[in-house]
């Protein structure tokens, strides 16, 4: 089953915030006493600036190697949601994680703000949830104010309605470890410690995680491997790619076997395509099933990233959707290389 957030009717129930420096840097931090207080119309904005970076797509939970009651986020978490009365303690303990789990070089200081949601919508359910977010890149922005004959302008720092930094907002379901939606906007090595060392989270791996690293293993193969093996050109490349992506178009339900039929054909290249997998997975840590339900909108994402063009020196690019027969490569007399390209009509 798909995953279905919904925060229309949601409601912004407590908020403190606290200030996390870095601990490598010895920056220390800020613990608020008392929860913050804010004006009726800014509520709106907070709620645009926590929610609409979220996404329903990749879903977690909280892990532990030992005992998930072992993960100190979790076990916090869990005392928020049966006791709201906690929500300025364990919010305090939670900002400590934090800092505790701040040791790269690279991690900025910034807001910590702790949120009690109440009417949050997850597969259709409604239920409370709590969001820990941190906001680290400070802006300026102008402010314009009419004064008689003039206007005054001055400055002040804040942060962008929609950049939200790093977050996740924990849904209070029956799930073992919660369904945890998270928000990172860096990709850089510093911070998985978000993920991994303060929140420590998995995957949930339902039909959005599967289709989605299938797809990648088989970009990966297409696009690194296959032309050290094979002698392929790009628009077989480019084939290849374009049936991989049809054939989770097409199916509602992963087969394995016959997904490497239908895209490689040649029981050489399956062979190829079934080695990297193990390989690749063994490496990654990933384990997939043999046939799983498709996700469109893992199909969907994962199909911007497959590129079907042949870039051809500076002077043209080939873009291949459909027939791989319809194209043809050679070289004339003079050395020269080229493409043929057949068609029927002229758009």
């Amino acid at each position: 089953m798909e995953n279905y957030i919904d925060f229309t009717e949601v409601e912004l129930f407590k908020i403190i915030t606290h200030h996390v420096g870095n601990k490598l840097r010895d920056e220390k931090y800020f613990l608020s006493q008392e929860e913050s207080i804010i004006e009726k119309e800014t509520k709106n904005y907070l709620l645009k600036y926590f929610l609409s970076s979220v996404r329903n797509e990749e879903l977690y939970r909280f892990s532990h190697t030992v005992d998930i009651e072992l993960n100190n986020i979790y076990s916090v978490v869990q005392d928020i949601f049966n006791d709201s009365t906690s929500f300025i303690l364990n919010s305090q303990n939670i900002a400590k994680l934090l800092y505790e789990s701040s040791m790269h070089p690279k991690i900025k200081d910034g807001q910590l703000n702790i949120v009690l949601f109440a009417n949050a919508i997850i597969d259709k359910n409604k239920t409370d949830a709590i969001g820990i977010f941190k906001s680290e890149s400070n802006a300026p922005f102008l402010q314009m104010e009419k004064n008689n004959s003039k206007f005054n302008i001055s400055h002040q720092f804040g942060f962008d309605l929609k950049e939200l930094d790093r977050g996740c907002i924990i849904f209070n379901t029956d799930d073992e470890g919660y369904k945890v939606a998270v928000v990172d906007r860096s990709k850089s090595a510093e911070a998985q410690y978000w993920k991994d060392d303060f929140l420590n989270i998995e995957t949930i791996k339902n039909e959005y995680h599967q289709t989605n690293q299938f797809l990648g293993i088989a970009k990966q193969f297409v696009t690194n491997q296959l032309s050290n093996e094979f002698k392929v050109t790009k628009p077989d490349q480019v084939d290849f790619l374009n049936k991989s992506v049809d054939y989770f178009k097409k199916h509602e339900v992963f087969d394995r076997n016959d997904f490497e039929k239908s895209v490689f054909a040649d029981e050489n290249v399956i062979d190829a395509f079934r080695s990297f997998n193990q390989t690749y997975s063994s490496e990654n840590e990933i384990d997939l099933p043999d046939s799983f339900e498709i996700s469109e909108k893992a199909v969907k994402k994962q199909a911007r990233s497959f590129k079907n063009i042949v870039k051809l020196d500076k002077n043209f690019h080939i873009y291949i959707h459909g027939n791989r027969d319809l194209i043809e490569q050679g070289v004339d007399e003079n050395g020269r290389k080229f493409y043929k390209i057949f068609y029927e009509n002229e758009l």
